[in-house]
């Protein structure tokens, strides 16, 4: 049966912020990536409190459905302790943390998932998201209001709906049992990796013959490249053949480091309460899952909608406008333009340009002459039936003048 292989964990603060908010783990049989949200008023306690709360999950499991039990079990419990640490520390009031953990058993894995931070799958060169983000803008694609591509720039996207913290009690939180094989290659990321690094880069790192902590190690640095705006933590669990592995559980990011909160921070705690940034970051934030403001939002990206289509309309006219007023002072100039022609058998003078614009004429006859062309000496006629341009009408009635005078001779 296959079972894990080759693990790694890697943490990363990224080029901004200035403290890591992320916690992960990869043990014997569980895997974990927390994201802490709250910034510098708890992100890294919430991150830290839920995952060394979920580590006790860490052990053999007679069944897959025990195992999907018992991570969702010890998320509510998580959640349950970081309600009583914002009790007893009121300056965390509004600290929360996603979390997704994956519990590997002997050919099947218990999944469970709360927020924004995802687990991937890499099947056969396939990739495939196996879990679903509880944000704002994924509820709009999913109701199909906006598209994938627009969620990515949306200005609501960093918008939880779901994460642990101190706001419910009993969050809803996904959980699932799926098989694995061997060679299959699992990734656990916050969005520190899935908000800067494209699917594409994510399945040609995974894809690579690297092990568990070269292809860690590479992400990391991918989402650097990508100016990392966030702190990336990347979990990566490789299934292969039972038997034989021993690893050491990995613990990094906030939840490597003791806890240091209280109503006299220390002062590494004091450090990274600064206020003071280099960089403007966008925090992520959370919202609760009610129907009132869900509907507030779909309003408000509704009014944002018909403003982009208005403001699209007026520029669209603006444009035919533009277009308009182009041709016509265009054709106005044509009119300050003439050239002898034929009509009907006599010398012509045209008013405007010999060339068409398609079906429409950009010259008509301003004065036909009594003069016939067949009067014309051989030179002459063949340049009135090509046509000869003239400057101004004064230059176009003396052609016609040296014309009727060579025709006389």
């Amino acid at each position: 049966m296959a079972t894990v292989s080759n693990s790694a964990a890697v943490s990363h603060v990224g080029k901004i912020r200035s403290n890591n908010q992320d916690s992960g783990y990869s043990g014997r049989h569980l895997f974990v990536v927390a994201d802490g949200m709250g910034g510098h008023a708890g992100g890294d306690v919430a991150s830290a409190i839920a995952t060394k709360r979920i580590i006790d999950a860490d052990h053999d499991y007679q069944s897959p459905q025990d195992a999907e039990f018992a991570l969702q079990a010890a998320l509510i419990a998580a959640n349950s302790q970081l309600a009583d640490t914002v009790f007893e520390h009121a300056e965390l009031t509004g600290m929360g943390t996603t979390v997704s953990a994956l519990v590997v058993l002997e050919g099947e894995v218990a999944i469970a998932h709360i927020g924004d931070s995802r687990i991937y799958l890499l099947r056969e060169g396939e990739l495939s998201q196996i879990t679903i983000d509880h944000t704002f803008v994924q509820r709009l694609v999913d109701s199909g209001r906006i598209t994938e591509q627009e969620a990515m720039v949306h200005p609501r996207r960093s918008v939880l709906m779901r994460v642990l913290g101190d706001v419910e009690s009993s969050p809803e939180i996904d959980t699932s049992i799926l098989a694995t094989f061997a060679g299959d290659r699992w990734l656990i990321c916050s969005d520190g990796l899935s908000g800067v690094v494209s699917n594409a880069g994510i399945a040609a790192a995974l894809k690579s013959d690297l092990d568990a902590r070269a292809v860690a190690d590479r992400l990391v640095k991918e989402s650097l490249d990508g100016g990392a705006p966030d702190n990336v933590t990347i979990v990566v669990v490789d299934i292969g053949p039972a038997g034989g592995r021993v690893d050491i559980p990995t613990v990094v990011g906030s939840a490597s480091a003791p806890l240091a909160f209280g109503e006299e921070p220390s002062r590494s705690r004091a450090l990274r309460m600064s206020s003071l940034r280099l960089h403007p970051v966008r925090e992520t934030h959370f919202e609760p899952d009610s129907q009132d403001y869900f509907s507030e939002l779909i309003e408000e990206d509704n009014r944002r909608a018909r403003r982009r289509k208005i403001t699209g309309l007026v520029a669209i006219i603006l444009l035919i406008l533009a277009i308009v007023g182009v041709a016509i002072l265009g054709y106005r100039w044509t009119q300050t333009r003439y050239f002898v022609g034929v009509e009907g058998g006599t010398v012509a003078i045209y008013q405007g340009i010999q060339q068409d614009l398609g079906p429409i004429s950009l010259s008509s006859v301003y004065e036909d002459t009594d003069l016939k062309v067949s009067e014309l000496r051989v030179y002459d006629r063949q340049q009135v039936e090509q046509t000869i341009s003239a400057n101004s009408l004064t230059d176009a009635l003396l052609i016609v003048e040296r014309l009727h005078d060579a025709s006389v001779q």
